[in-house]
């Protein structure tokens, strides 16, 4: 039981902020699941009950699932409802107000039930399920039935608005469907867990939808860091697979000799150590979607039997003579150079091409400007809720460094930073000497070369040179102004010391 019980006052204040919160993240995250998963987990901790949240019925499907679960002081539906299961009418929970079109409030074992449906075009879409538990203060029950119902007003109002833009985004421009408009100046902060607003970044939640309704092979192409597994994960949830298993497989991390077992199971005895029958990942993913991070790191043998699954869904263990079928979606990345990789013999150029059905281009941070700020919040925020300090802002000249810096490592290296700068603080402000050595500027250290390039020595020429392109932003016009010295000059000295200028550019 929680040591501490907030007053009447102070909850009938808390939730309308959860309210106003869910309504905000309606509209940024396009999808209701993680918002409103949110709105009620702080629902439960404010008054210690369970809470469950169904969603479906719309033109991908119609039934309704379980989306959302949140808190731990009341287990009485514990055992029965599991994320991405079928709500059956008349069961707990959601079931009672599925089965009676309405809001349901009724007794259970001394707790109270509080159901409420939301519809759209008089058609069930989302039920919110809410249990309050028998030591609830008394006004409790009044404060959770205006909290579920002000919460199914909103959800209604944000199912009418995506139809609005629906039908205005078909009419006008054909762009695709989200709650805000991709052109408004309103950013939305996150989708499937995915945050970022710019245009590279809308392209790929474009693509992604796109594909998401099919079954074909998709390769997620770049840079490590990137975050193709999110990726991965988005076409899953957005497709018809999304409640069946989601399986992700790095294959550069496992050694070559266990790798074809682990993708493909093996049978008793195949192997010294091989005690017992082993299901491989492709079938546990039965019916959902296997992911095969690095795929470029596939022996010769892994890519003949991946190429045969590919071609007609069937494989053996190892070890094994029956030939099994399984239904999986594969989705595959890889920060190599496959067509590099097929010119030069070490990557079968079939399997290439039964692979690249489907390419999309995951942008690396560099290219993503517009975001990086966002993500630094993100990442605020997520420490902020996993630990007890808490960072309250990032100071402008932290902002500045992260702005400027070329991020090699890219959302992962940011999302590093941002964790050792929260660390570091100690009074609740992320500062520029937080972060780390690598994204310390010149003029940030108070190091800026006071002198131009033809008073330093050979030896500092290519450090000068890439420090002052940092500061540019990668302009070679600009650098050879903060360096005076002439553009040429830079230019040659770039070529001489093959600097790739285009790393240090960011888009905004």
């Amino acid at each position: 039981m929680p040591s501490f019980t907030p007053s009447m006052s102070e909850i009938e204040i808390a939730v309308p902020n959860s309210l106003l919160g869910l309504s905000r993240a309606l509209l940024r995250a396009g999808e209701p699941g993680d918002a409103i998963g949110d709105f009620l987990s702080e629902l439960s901790d404010i008054l210690h009950g369970q809470a469950y949240a169904a969603c479906g019925r719309t033109s991908h499907d119609d039934i309704l699932r379980y989306v959302a679960i949140g808190g731990k002081e009341v287990t009485l539906f514990a055992s029965v409802a599991e994320l991405g299961q079928e709500v059956r009418l008349g069961s707990l929970p959601c079931g009672l107000a599925l089965e009676a079109d309405e809001f349901i409030q009724k007794k259970l074992n001394g707790s109270l039930l509080l159901e409420a449906p939301a519809k759209q075009q008089g058609i069930i879409v989302f039920v919110l399920s809410f249990l309050l538990p028998q030591n609830a203060e008394p006004d409790a029950a009044w404060v959770a039935s205006s909290a579920l119902k002000s919460a199914t007003q909103i959800i209604e109002e944000f199912f009418a608005l995506r139809v609005r833009l629906a039908e205005q985004i078909e009419n006008d421009s054909g762009r695709p469907i989200s709650a805000i408009p991709p052109d408004m100046d309103e950013s939305p902060v996150s989708w499937r867990g995915i945050v970022g607003n710019s245009d590279v970044i809308r392209e790929v939640f474009t693509m992604v939808k796109q594909v998401a309704g099919t079954d074909a092979t998709v390769l997620l192409l770049g840079e490590s860091g990137t975050g193709k597994e999110l990726i991965a994960r988005a076409i899953h949830q957005e497709s018809s697979r999304a409640a069946k298993p989601f399986v992700a497989v790095n294959c550069a991390a496992l050694p070559e000799s266990v790798i074809e077992s682990e993708l493909f199971g093996h049978e008793k005895g195949a192997y010294t150590g091989a005690y017992e029958q082993r299901k491989g990942r492709f079938e546990q993913a039965h019916g959902g979607t296997l992911f095969l991070d690095e795929i470029g790191e596939l022996s010769p043998g892994l890519q003949i039997k991946l190429l045969r699954f590919l071609q007609d869904h069937r494989f053996e263990r190892v070890g094994g003579n029956t030939s099994i079928e399984a239904n999986v979606r594969v989705i595959a990345a890889t920060n190599r150079n496959l067509q590099e990789a097929v010119d030069q013999g070490s990557f079968r150029a079939d399997l290439y091409y039964r692979l690249n059905v489907f390419p999309i281009n995951v942008p690396p941070l560099r290219e993503r400007g517009a975001d990086i700020l966002l993500l630094a919040d993100h990442f605020v925020v997520k420490f902020n809720k996993e630990n007890t300090k808490k960072i309250q802002r990032i100071s402008t000249p932290a902002l500045d460094l992260l702005m400027i810096y070329h991020w090699p490592g890219n959302v992962r290296e940011l999302e590093n930073c941002i964790l050792r700068a929260a660390i570091l603080s100690v009074d609740g402000v992320i500062h520029a000497y937080h972060l780390p050595p690598s994204l310390q500027s010149a003029v940030s250290t108070g190091t800026e070369p006071a002198t131009g390039l033809d008073a330093a020595i050979a030896r500092l020429e290519k450090e000068l040179i890439i420090e002052a392109l940092k500061l540019e932003n990668g302009n070679v016009a600009a650098s050879a102004r903060r360096l005076v010295a002439t553009e040429r000059r830079i230019r040659y000295a770039v070529q001489r010391y093959k600097i790739d200028t285009k790393r240090f550019k960011i888009k905004l």
